[in-house]
């Protein structure tokens, strides 16, 4: 909070009056991010929108000052930073759900393919490398990741279960 109220150029009380504690702040943070225009990549081809979607997340996550990594951990610590940071989470996926309908649409992907298990079981392998075990960057694991992920779709790994009624 210091470092942001010296930044701003206010005292310190200015910031805690606005936000309270850090948690708020960066409640304030993570709501802000949202509020952007980014899309996912369209490549043409699933394994090349999910490997450009995981050369994205790779970059953010090993970007200096360590930025998003500082977001994640802290939300940790808030409850009000962890609700934001949710509603950041489902943003994201919401918008990547594209990624799958459009591989879906070329025929790429069984109809229906849930869309949120498949770019997790994409995206997971680079929060683990480099969040959980603090591996350096491998610049062939977005691509590994992803098209091992596309793989397990194609198979049907991905495709949502008939319902009662359809089977």
């Amino acid at each position: 909070m210091d470092a942001v109220a010296a930044r701003a150029g206010v005292n310190r009380a200015t910031v805690y009056r606005r936000w309270g504690d850090v948690g708020g702040l960066l409640a304030d943070v993570l709501d802000a991010a949202g509020e952007d225009d980014w899309q996912p990549p369209d490549t043409g081809s699933l394994v090349g929108d999910l490997a450009a979607l995981n050369h994205e997340i790779q970059a953010a996550l090993t970007a200096q000052p360590p930025v998003v990594t500082a977001l994640i951990a802290a939300s940790f610590r808030s409850e009000r930073a962890d609700r934001a940071q949710q509603r950041l989470w489902e943003d994201r996926y919401a918008r990547c759900e594209i990624i799958v309908s459009r591989a879906v649409r070329r025929g790429e992907l069984p109809s229906p393919t849930d869309a949120r298990p498949l770019l997790i079981a994409s995206t997971a392998p680079l929060y683990h490398q480099l969040l959980l075990l603090r591996t350096p960057p491998d610049p062939h694991l977005p691509e590994h990741a992803a098209r091992t992920a596309a793989l397990a779709a194609s198979a049907g790994a991905f495709a949502e279960p008939p319902s009662v009624g359809d089977t």
